[in-house]
């Protein structure tokens, strides 16, 4: 199980404390929420594709997600970097031959 630790300055803590009766509960929650979305995101994606392949679906979904290849932010933000740069070359090297 992961455990994370955030750090606020003082003038942070004040203006959570404006929106936020509890800070750790509204940061608990927070991420619990954007956790529980990935995960719905994760198994209905599963599901289409095992559907779609014919094969069966079992296990709970937590199951479901950690036996999932999934691609993580970090590795789509180096992709689309990628793929940004590729495409600036292709654009430079065009433009390179129409000179």
């Amino acid at each position: 199980m992961a455990q994370y630790t955030i750090t606020l300055t003082d003038a942070e803590d004040k203006a959570l404390h404006v929106v936020a009766a509890s800070a750790q509960e509204w940061i608990d929650n927070m991420v619990h929420e954007r956790c529980r979305i990935a995960i719905d995101e994760i198994v209905a994606a599963e599901i289409k594709k095992k559907l779609d392949a014919g094969e069966t679906i079992s296990g709970s979904r937590d199951d479901i997600v950690m036996a999932a290849e999934v691609e993580t932010a970090v590795e789509r933000n180096a992709r689309f970097l990628a793929e940004i740069a590729a495409r600036e070359a292709e654009m430079a090297a065009q433009q390179g031959a129409q000179a």
